[in-house]
């Protein structure tokens, strides 16, 4: 069997539609809605002319509408490539135009800054309302095969321009099962904005294993700590400035009791965090994952 991200949803539907498969906040979504989103935002699309190999650009904060956007275009065999929310329009312009979207979809509050750029936009909130008219019936490329594009990840820039980094749907599918995964129904709490390589990591190792994730607007230690406790969280990822923050929240010890794991990356992890870490939540294990966008997790230290 292929390995598609569209399949990905696809099977989660089928097998557990009344699971839960997201939350924002008060926000939620289980993963027979998801797919049902999905599919209407692919018909949506497919009607506007997106097909296979086009690319979409998607310029937005952390959101549940940004979710169907991501399976619509897997399963249309186009390619999704987010776009730092905190760019401004001259910014996220030149890093679009990288991708050279046929479409870029814009979440409501940029609408009015994309404007500027000279693309065709549309917004999450026209995209809602003309998939309400579409079917929710599944969407398939017949000739998509998994070596074929999925995603273009923007690095940060950090040597120089933001770099578009392609992963194929194989790619993605190999490089986000199983270390990504949260262990039990509780899900796993993100950190990470959408718009960034590894909330969409993150997300998708969840999904694969069936499990929820929980998103965050901002990723300061009261909320962090809250949703964990909100939705009984037994993972939760958490590069090391932001541990030193939730380790130093008031309460945050007995608030997060649920967690099986606590682990952390991405950037240098001092050996006295991972102390810190151990002595706080002796019933945790803790991973240190160092990647990149290429390559994903290549190196996991437990």
């Amino acid at each position: 069997m292929a390995l598609l991200v569209g399949n990905v949803l696809r099977h989660a539907a089928r097998a557990a539609p009344d699971r839960l498969a997201a939350t924002l906040a008060d926000e939620h979504l289980t993963f027979g809605e998801l797919d049902g989103r999905a599919n209407r935002v692919a018909h949506t699309l497919a009607a506007r002319g997106v097909g296979p190999g086009d690319r979409v650009a998607w310029w937005g904060d952390t959101s549940l509408e940004a979710l169907p956007v991501f399976f619509a275009l897997a399963k249309l065999g186009a390619v999704f490539a987010p776009v730092n929310a905190r760019l401004g329009p001259t910014e996220a312009a030149e890093v679009a135009g990288y991708a050279r979207p046929r479409l870029l979809v814009v979440d409501d509050e940029r609408a009015e800054p994309a404007r500027e750029l000279d693309l065709p936009t549309l917004s999450h909130a026209d995209l809602a309302q003309a998939a309400t008219r579409a079917s929710s019936d599944d969407v398939e490329a017949p000739a998509l095969d998994e070596r074929d594009p999925h995603v273009i990840f923007f690095t940060s820039g950090s040597t120089g321009r933001p770099k578009g980094v392609v992963l194929s749907h194989r790619a993605n599918c190999l490089r986000t099962w199983p270390q990504l995964a949260a262990p039990t129904e509780g899900g796993l709490v993100c950190m990470f904005p959408l718009f960034h390589m590894a909330g969409w990591t993150l997300a998708l190792g969840c999904w694969q294993a069936r499990r929820p994730i929980h998103f965050v607007r901002a990723p300061d230690a009261e909320t962090l700590v809250s949703a964990v406790t909100r939705w009984q969280a037994t993972r939760i990822y958490l590069i090391p400035a932001v541990w030193a923050r939730v380790l130093e929240h008031n309460g945050a010890i007995d608030a997060l009791s649920s967690l099986h794991e606590a682990d952390t990356g991405t950037s240098a992890t001092p050996p006295e965090l991972i102390t810190a870490i151990r002595d706080a939540l002796p019933h945790t294990v803790t991973r240190i994952f160092y990647g990149s966008t290429e390559a994903g997790a290549g190196t996991v230290l437990a």
